[in-house]
């Protein structure tokens, strides 16, 4: 196996000696005309992954299809809207799915592995270093680890929203050099397909989209995504350094033999922690913070924390620990962040200084509002 060189590709072209990489295929790429997943399809794909693992390539697949598994042995006809019948067909059919993705894999002999994971997996610091040292043992043992979102036990207040967006992650996650992303669309297009439109090889920035009409799921019913998501999820990833193709799934050999399919978006920013990236792009703000003049200087331009004197309102219903928006006097969004107080705790301590908080309500609130660490600032281009 190639040293990995921890760095992002700079062309597609890359694809094709990129030492690692991350894959994700919706439902619908892998649901079957008379509903379930095809057999055809998923084993179609295992056959291309597995031929570029044993020439070396450690692949990390993102599956959707759990939820769609599992309809048809509850008698249903569609993805439920109902989260807790979402919960009991995705616990009926991830079993289902693995069992396909093991035999499949097993004729190349290679071993798969199933990987949950919720949002806290990934931004509570403790869960994230375990995620990470799992993924990366599974990987040194020759495993092709299969991730999906915990959609038995996820909540509507910390699921990713779809698995384009949990792929985006864990690209970041096992420091990937690429993110693919497979649909059963070949591309983008700058309109619809069947007006004629025209496909879109190359996204260098968000400016290039700007004129660009995507489309949301489609009819069929299995999946959450649509190519909406898969721009959003190649954005966030290429936002923060590294790059992502999106494609068809029929086109999955030749996009890791770095062919021109698809849209590549190149790498555009730094690599962000996790945390931070769930914070800017898929995080359910709970709460709103209205900062005066001094803290949105401090705040945006300073990058420091946001301490109790700097707060002049705030709206919403929140805990410490969950997220909120801070925003300007005029209600710009400057930054969102992790606060550390309650919606009940924090009026009393706005436009007072930490020092004196302290000497009168005890140690504990000389702590931030939102501390650095847990703060990410944007601006209406998006992430700094």
């Amino acid at each position: 196996m190639s040293e990995r060189s921890g760095r992002p590709l700079t062309t597609r072209a890359g694809l094709a000696t990129a030492s690692r990489i991350v894959v994700k295929v919706g439902s619908s790429s892998l649901t079957s005309v008379s509903g379930g997943i095809s057999d055809t399809a998923l084993v179609g794909l295992a056959d291309v992954l597995a031929e570029r693992r044993a020439s070396g390539t450690e692949v990390i697949l993102v599956s959707s299809g759990a939820i769609a598994a599992g309809l048809a042995p509850l008698g249903l006809r569609r993805r439920p809207a109902q989260l807790s019948t979402q919960q009991a067909a995705a616990s009926v059919g991830q079993g289902l799915l693995m069992a396909q993705y093991s035999r499949a894999f097993a004729v190349h002999g290679i071993t798969v592995s199933q990987v949950l994971l919720t949002a806290d997996d990934l931004i509570r610091r403790s869960h994230h270093a375990n995620a990470h040292r799992a993924m990366e043992r599974l990987l040194n043992f020759g495993v092709v680890p299969i991730v999906n979102e915990n959609d038995t036990v996820a909540s509507h207040e910390i699921r990713f929203g779809d698995n384009d967006r949990l792929a985006a992650l864990v690209a970041h996650l096992v420091k990937a050099e690429a993110l693919v992303l497979l649909s059963d669309v070949d591309s983008l297009y700058d309109g619809p397909p069947s007006d004629g439109a025209r496909r879109i090889p190359l996204v260098e920035s968000p400016a290039d989209l700007e004129s660009v009409t995507i489309g949301r799921a489609g009819a069929a019913g299995v999946g959450t995504g649509g190519m909406l998501t898969k721009v959003e999820a190649a954005t966030i990833a290429a936002s923060s350094g590294i790059p992502a193709l999106v494609t068809s799934t029929a086109n999955a050999s030749a996009a890791l033999r770095g062919d021109d399919v698809g849209t590549w978006f190149t790498a555009t920013g730094k690599r962000q922690p996790i945390r931070l990236l769930w914070l800017a792009h898929l995080a359910r703000v709970l709460g709103t913070l209205v900062l005066d003049d001094g803290a949105v200087q401090a705040v945006g331009e300073r990058r420091r924390s946001l301490l109790p004197a700097g707060v002049v309102g705030i709206s919403g219903v929140f805990e410490a620990g969950d997220p909120v928006q801070l925003v300007s006097g005029d209600g710009t969004v400057v930054a969102r962040g992790l606060v550390n107080y309650s919606s009940v705790e924090l009026p009393p301590m706005l436009g007072r200084s930490t020092h004196h908080l302290a000497a009168e309500l005890g140690s504990g609130y000389e702590r931030s509002v939102v501390h650095v660490n847990d703060l990410v600032v944007l601006h209406p281009a998006g992430v700094i």
